[in-house]
Order: C-alpha cells, then structure tokens, then sequence
C-alpha cells in the first residue's frame, strides 16, 4: 500500500483525479475488509482501484512515452498529388451583397441547416441550405448573407476565405456515381463550393478528394485544407492554390502512420501541424477519433498508442518532428506568439496542454471544462482561451475557459453560449470571437474585462462553423488578416502589429 501511494505522488497536476480515486479505494477497502461486506462489493471496489492504479501508472508512463517514442511516418517526401475536377460551374452574374468600403473590416461566417440541443422554438434553425453569412466586425450587424441552393448542400465544418478575401468557400453536397462524373471511388467525399465573396453566388463546385472539413490561409498565397474523409486516391491534408483552383501538393494519413484529423500552419508558412490519432480503435478510421475519446471516457485506457502532433516542411511534404502528447484527441492546435510553443487539447479528457516544441517536452497541463474544442492566446500572450464545446460526449459544453499562460492555472471559467467551438481573437487583439454550433450566434467578449460585447444571432439561426476576417486597405483591395489558422496578411497584435479599427 505504502509503495502504492508513494508511486500515486510522483504523479503530476494530469493525476488529481486519478489520486483522489485511489485514495478513496484504498479507504473503501480498509472499511470492507473490516466491516465484513459481501464479497461482490468487495470485488468491485477493488476492480474501481486497480483502474485507478493504471490511471496512475499511464500518466506517470507519459514521459517515458515520449523520451522512447518511435517515429510513425515514412521518412524523405512524402508529397502526394490529386488532380481537382470542377463538376459544374454557375453564373457569376448578380449585384454584389458585399460592398466594402477602404478601412472595412468584415467577417464571414459559413452556417448549416443542422440543429444541435434543446434551443427555444423561436431560435430553431431554419435553414434549408447551407448560407454565406457577412457581418460588419465593427458594428456587429449582419450586412448580408445568401442561402445556396438546396441541391448544393452539405455538412458545413469552416469558413475560409482566400487570401485575398475574393472568394469564401464551404462544403458542398455528398458526391456519389450521379454527378455523372467518371471520377475514382467518391466513397468519404464532399464537393467544395467556391463562392464570390461580393455577390454571394456559388462559382464552381469541385471535386478535391475528400470532404471539406477545416480550411485556413497558409503563407497569404494558398489555402491549407485538411478532410474529413476522403476518397481512396484523395488527400488527407494538402494545399490548395486559389488561383487556379489546383492541389499543389497533400499528403496520405498512411504515409504518416495513422489517422490524420485537423491541421494548422505556423504564421511564416513553412510548417504544418497535423493532429493525429492512432489506428485500431475501429475498423474506419475516418471516426477512429470519436469512439476512441468516448472508450477514454469509460476508462479504456490505451497510452501504447497515443495521439501525437506531426510537424510537416510545407515545401518538401517530409515530417521532421513528431510530439506525442498526454491527451485524449486534440482538435485544435494554437502555436505560441514566438512560435517556441504549442498548445493542444484533449477533447476524450477535458484539459489543455503546453508543448516546448525545441524539446516535445509538456511546460503545464491544465483541466478545462468538457470536451475542450477551439484554442487561443490573447494579445499581451498571458491568457490562453478555451472553448469547452463538449466534443466527443454529449455536445453540452456552455463556457469559456481562461487559462494564466506563464503558470498554467486557471484563471476563469466564463458562461458562454452553447457548444462554441471555433475562437478567434480580432486583429485589433481586444475581441474573441466565439461560434456557437448550439445557438446558431457569435458571441463576442471583451478580453481583457471578460465582458460579453455582442451576441450576434446567424440568419435563420444557422449552425456556425469557423470564421475568417477580410480588411479592405485604401485602395479598396481585400485580405484576409484573421482565420482559425491564426493572423495573415502583415496583422499580428500579438507581436506588435495589430491592426487600428478606430472603435
């Protein structure tokens, strides 16, 4: 027992809850052996503690994991290729919806026809299509938002814009053998729709390889798109040019040695940070990631095969480090201001963790409400922002969670709307913009006094998923200045460059 106890303290802040279980065995244990309980009771009390015990013993393994930890991809490039098929193309006539004057400073939105919780009648989605939505960041008024037509639509997962803020694009209806197309196998895919950022009108919609799941600028010339799915001879992760509406290179979860899920790019776009989950969960591994954090839940624990963060050189598609970390699936990653860092959740066991990426090493873990989802560090890099969306269990998350970045304790847990999942901090630096899945809203908070400044309610209360700023210069012309992907386009209030709204 002493030996056991002693092994439970060498743990670190990960363990808490793991301790406090073991303690409680231990003493339930004491009372049964002398107070005569029935032998089933005693059994299952004692089963509750050899869990803990493992619990313990996994979190203590971590280090161990990651001091011994074997490279999972292929080595040398592994750039792969997919050639895009536009499958119809529509009229770009019609008035511009959007017409931004110098100094502006918009915000689109991409919402769903899906519906999430219990929300008043009044509030319901009433949607029947996906829906391009543009809001005036400064005012927080809608200033336009068209609906696509129904046979174009699909399962909405972003917003992106491209760089130069000319066209948004969204997922787009399930392909199958129909579209007439003699494409390879359509199993897992999704078409793109681009869309004319003025007129709202959908431009083409394309065969990528895979269905649209995140989507962020990289390096203000292409678009990093990561799928949710893809077809057998699509791509996983890659990037895509705008211009031309071409893949320029991707890669295949197979080549990295697992299950990829989403990927951010580092601010000088000479990285990419891929998620990745470990296979054998299940037989597909396009939902490895949700079975695997729900088993977690129930307490399967399995840290042979942990999840971990693959770093990718964008120009030679060869992965040069790979960071195991000690959570349960990670959907979003959030590099430090000084790129030193990174931060990952843990969406199966509701806690963040910090990353020294010169080492792979964890600085600080830190619980946050349920199924943390979207990450972001305010502009004087003091507060890392949670969203506590729910993910993975029953979708119920209602707060925010701020967290002291030098110490990694918590600072405040701030009432939200429902299920938030994407946060992005404003180019000025004094905004988080938060959006709700649960509400169909954006909800915006003051961040240094915590205050909620706006509750901005989506056309139709439609389904929000991600969110880009475009900011038009004197001379008229748009760029993207903020993503899920972080600043672009010269803004970055964490380094000193915030861009001046006038409030």
């Amino acid at each position: 027992m002493k030996g056991l106890l002693a092994r439970a303290r060498r743990g670190n802040v990960t363990g808490a809850r793991a301790l406090a279980a073991l303690i409680a065995g231990l003493v339930l244990l004491a009372v049964a052996c002398q107070s005569g309980v029935p032998r089933a009771e005693y059994d299952r009390v004692q089963a509750e503690l050899q869990a803990a015990q493992k619990q313990i013993e996994a979190m203590q393994s971590f280090e161990a994991t990651r001091t011994n930890w074997q490279r999972k991809s292929k080595t040398g490039s592994l750039k792969s290729s997919f050639s895009v098929v536009t499958l119809q193309s529509f009229s770009a006539g019609g008035p511009p919806l959007v017409t931004p004057k110098p100094g502006d400073l918009l915000a689109y939105e991409n919402t769903g026809k899906g519906g999430h919780g219990d929300r008043p009648a009044a509030e319901r989605n009433a949607n029947k299509s996906t829906r391009v939505v543009v809001i005036d960041a400064r005012t927080k008024e809608v200033v336009a938002s068209k609906e696509l037509p129904e046979e174009l639509a699909g399962s909405v997962h972003t917003t992106a814009l491209s760089p130069d803020g000319r066209y948004v694009y969204i997922t787009g209806q399930q392909l199958s053998a129909s579209t007439g197309q003699a494409l390879a196998d359509l199993s897992q895919s999704s078409a793109m729709i681009k869309v004319d950022a003025l007129t709202l009108q959908p431009l083409k919609a394309l065969h990528v390889g895979g269905r649209l799941h995140h989507a962020q600028v990289f390096g203000d010339k292409y678009l990093l798109i990561d799928t949710f799915g893809r077809a057998k001879d699509g791509l996983d992760v890659f990037l895509l040019d705008p211009v031309t509406d071409q893949i320029v290179g991707g890669i295949r979860d197979e080549d990295l040695g697992g299950s990829t899920y989403t990927a951010y790019g580092d601010p000088k776009g000479e990285y990419i940070y891929i998620l990745m989950e470990p296979l054998g969960y299940t037989d597909s591994p396009v939902t490895t990631g949700y079975l695997a954090a729900g088993r977690f839940r129930t307490g399967d624990l399995r840290w042979i095969q942990p999840y971990w963060v693959a770093k990718v050189k964008a120009d030679t598609w060869e992965v040069v480090a790979e960071y195991p970390y000690p959570a349960y699936r990670s959907d979003w990653i959030q590099l430090s201001a000084d790129g030193k860092f990174m931060y990952v959740g843990g969406a199966g066991d509701d806690k963040v963790v910090k990353i020294d990426l010169e080492t792979g090493k964890v600085v600080w873990s830190q619980a946050t409400g349920a199924g943390p989802y979207g990450i972001e560090v305010n502009a004087d890099n003091s507060e890392v922002w949670v969203a506590d969306k729910g993910e993975t269990v029953s979708m119920f998350g209602r707060t925010l969670t701020v967290i002291n970045d030098k110490t990694g304790l918590h600072k405040k847990t701030i009432p939200s709307g429902y299920m938030i999942d994407h946060l992005v901090l404003s180019p000025d630096g004094k905004e988080m913009w938060a959006t709700s899945n649960g509400d169909g809203k954006i909800y915006v908070y003051d961040t240094t006094t915590y205050a909620l400044l706006a509750a901005i309610s989506l056309p139709g209360y439609g389904d929000a998923h991600g969110l880009a700023f475009a900011h038009y210069g004197s001379d008229g012309k748009g760029r993207v200045v903020a993503d899920q992907g972080d600043f672009h386009g010269g803004v970055d209030p964490r380094n000193g460059r915030a861009l001046a709204l006038g409030r």
